[in-house]
């Protein structure tokens, strides 16, 4: 009884947290005439470090890891704009690192 109390504590937290991370995105049309179906995606944040598309996560509804490059919005280092609209960082040597595009 204990397990059981304990297994079902556990799928609670899990499901919580990911109703708390995830919304529901209903089905829209691109201006190209494409429709994309309704699916669940991270909640906006400000980065992508934790969104389901990008390298290093995979998505717990369907299974696929990530294929985009993360951006450094979510790091700790300050980015910069440069003055054609690239972003980049000042690495530990001193030198520019630029950011790849989402």
């Amino acid at each position: 009884m204990k397990k059981a109390i304990l297994l079902f504590s556990f799928l609670f937290s899990v499901s919580f947290v990911f109703a708390q991370t995830s919304v529901w995105q209903n089905g829209y049309t691109k201006k190209n005439g494409t429709y994309v179906k309704g699916h669940y995606k991270t909640k906006s944040n400000g980065t992508n470090w934790d969104n389901y598309s990008t390298k290093g996560n995979t998505n717990p509804y369907t299974g696929k890891s990530g294929t985009k490059a993360r951006d450094y919005s979510g790091n700790s280092k300050a980015t910069h704009t440069g003055p054609r609209g690239g972003r980049y960082y000042i690495n530990s040597n001193g030198n520019k690192t630029y950011v790849p595009k989402q």
